[in-house]
């Protein structure tokens, strides 16, 4: 895996409504292998931080979300141009 990719992997974890599964599509990682992922690119505070923040959150497991597919993105929302979806 490039830097690149690294990069992006950790930018969609942070991301509060980026699933699990949307990293699993683009980049074949579970959630355990994007935990220890970013447990390895991270300083412990960050890494302690980010997965208090991410622990129960609805919005980074599809099937807790109570909204449908598509609907959170924001129209003013940029393109990401290393994101392999934006390119369909």
């Amino acid at each position: 895996m490039n830097s690149q990719d690294i990069d992006r992997i950790i930018e969609m974890a942070w991301e509060d409504r980026t699933p699990f599964s949307a990293i699993k599509f683009q980049f074949d990682l579970s959630e355990k292998e994007v935990i220890r992922l970013m447990r390895s690119q991270m300083k412990l505070s960050s890494f302690k931080m980010w997965r208090k923040r991410v622990s129960g959150r609805k919005t980074k497991h599809s099937k807790k979300r109570i909204f449908k597919e598509g609907t959170f993105k924001c129209s003013r929302q940029k393109s990401i141009s290393f994101n392999k979806l934006s390119k369909r």
